[in-house]
């Protein structure tokens, strides 16, 4: 039986990977009492005992933490910023290119962003598929449950008399979001795109939105799609879509739950919209993490995950 330990589970992602991870039965979690849970003797003995690790931490603890580790078969899942960019830990998105195979073989896997999920699912098959230059100048923008702030934006916005969280809110206006350097290397990209992330009134969901004029995709709208119908006919949890608005709507929180993503194009002959819809929880942390260590484990992938 494969142990797994969780460093920093009181948080949002650790306790939803605890959670979805408490009722395997191929699974032993290692857990640490809460008067020792921060002892750097015990984080590291735990660390050192356990097949997984998950690093649900901020960014330099976790780098602390995989200073920590000596084991050379523990298998260290990091969901914080730290290592995403690096070229030496694989980079968990097992969908785009050959990257589930370098998660299947590594010691160090990078859990991508929320954020950053939705973009590069749908912006690198453009680019190595040559329909989008690398050269582009992009805008997105991001709709997001307000789970993705953590507990204490969890706990703003369910206390009464909060008029301002009503509506939706925009933040990182100075454009230096920490998940831009992940969107524009995983794409291959000169230009970090133009982006804006807006935390929407619901606990989670998000919808990724790219938008670009036709004359800057090679083959318009059409191509795009069928490059998406092909690049994610390999299996995985993303899928394209055809069509699957509401009515003419797409709801951010259509994916709240699940740990699948979609991807689709709508549009016309003169500008495109690129849209990618998931659960900031799923697909786009816990989910994600989840399916990367199935992955390191050899069992199959979607255990333990909900996909429609």
């Amino acid at each position: 039986m494969k142990k797994i330990f969780i460093d920093g589970s009181a948080g949002t992602t650790g306790l939803r990977i605890f959670e979805r991870l408490s009722s395997r039965g191929d699974l032993e979690l290692v857990t640490l009492p809460d008067e020792i849970r921060k002892d750097p003797v015990a984080r590291k003995d735990a660390l050192n005992s356990c097949d997984i690790a998950f690093l649900c931490l901020p960014d330099a603890a976790a780098i602390e933490a995989v200073s920590m580790v000596e084991n050379p078969e523990t298998v260290v899942i990091d969901t914080s910023t730290a290592h995403r960019t690096r070229d030496d830990w694989a980079y968990g998105f097992a969908e785009i290119g050959e990257r589930r195979a370098e998660i299947a073989s590594a010691k160090r896997i990078a859990n991508p962003g929320c954020h950053a999920s939705g973009f590069i699912a749908l912006v690198e098959p453009l680019v190595s598929s040559g329909i989008l230059s690398t050269t582009a100048l992009l805008s997105s923008f991001s709709l997001t449950g307000y789970s993705g702030g953590g507990k204490k934006m969890i706990a703003d916005y369910e206390t009464a008399g909060t008029p301002l969280h009503l509506g939706g809110r925009q933040y990182a206006l100075g454009q230096s979001h920490k998940h831009l350097p992940e969107m524009t290397k995983l794409c291959g990209l000169e230009n970090a795109p133009v982006f804006s992330p807006i935390v929407v009134p619901h606990l989670s969901g998000m919808e990724v939105t790219v938008q670009v004029f036709a004359r800057d995709l090679k083959g318009g709208l059409e191509a795009v799609k069928e490059c998406y119908r092909n690049y994610y006919s390999r299996g995985g949890l993303v899928k394209f879509a055809e069509d699957s608005s509401e009515g003419g709507f797409l709801s951010s929180a259509a994916y709240s739950g699940r740990d699948d993503l979609e991807v689709a194009a709508y549009g016309n002959d003169e500008r495109v919209i690129l849209v990618s819809r998931f659960d900031n929880l799923g697909k786009g942390a816990s989910g994600a993490a989840i399916q990367n260590m199935n992955i390191a484990l050899g069992c199959d992938e979607t255990t333990g995950l909900v996909v429609g």
